[in-house]
């Protein structure tokens, strides 16, 4: 059995803590562990401070929107898609310390830190169309003899 969410927010920056904050909510029946929640809590917002920031340029205005599949017990399917600028050369932006955005302090290990964290990710992105991010995490098996 499927449980789903949907989200749609503004493109700025603040709503990054509100979007990876509604994501760790939606979890919390399934009970993960702490390292699965802080991973998916860092995978949702850097995904979508590169929606907002690279996709359109902090705005305020234009929309994200972000769906998280429970696919089973275990996986965990996170999209975050904007309607932006796109990405003109995938293989390059993921790339640790390739950044569109030289002049921002921490930029370029976006989606790096995504790849890393996710069993999975999947780049969909054209030009001045936008980007969708597909986001694949399992969760850790919850071992109950390790928390009494």
């Amino acid at each position: 059995m499927k449980n789903e969410m949907d989200l749609s927010f503004t493109a700025k920056i603040e709503n990054e803590s509100f979007a990876r904050t509604c994501v760790a909510s939606f979890l919390t029946p399934l009970n993960p562990c702490i390292d699965d929640v802080v991973e998916i809590k860092t995978i949702i917002g850097e995904a979508v401070s590169n929606a907002i920031i690279h996709g359109y340029n902090n705005d305020g205005v234009s929309k994200v929107l972000l769906s998280v599949m429970i696919e089973n017990q275990q996986t965990i399917k996170m999209i975050v898609q904007d309607f932006g600028k796109g990405i003109k050369n995938i293989e390059e932006a993921k790339k640790p310390m390739f950044t569109s955005k030289k002049e921002l302090e921490h930029a370029g290990m976006g989606l790096t830190i995504i790849e890393a964290l996710s069993d999975r990710l999947e780049i969909i992105s054209t030009l001045d169309l936008g980007t969708k991010l597909i986001m694949v995490k399992s969760l850790q098996q919850y071992d109950e003899t390790k928390h009494d």
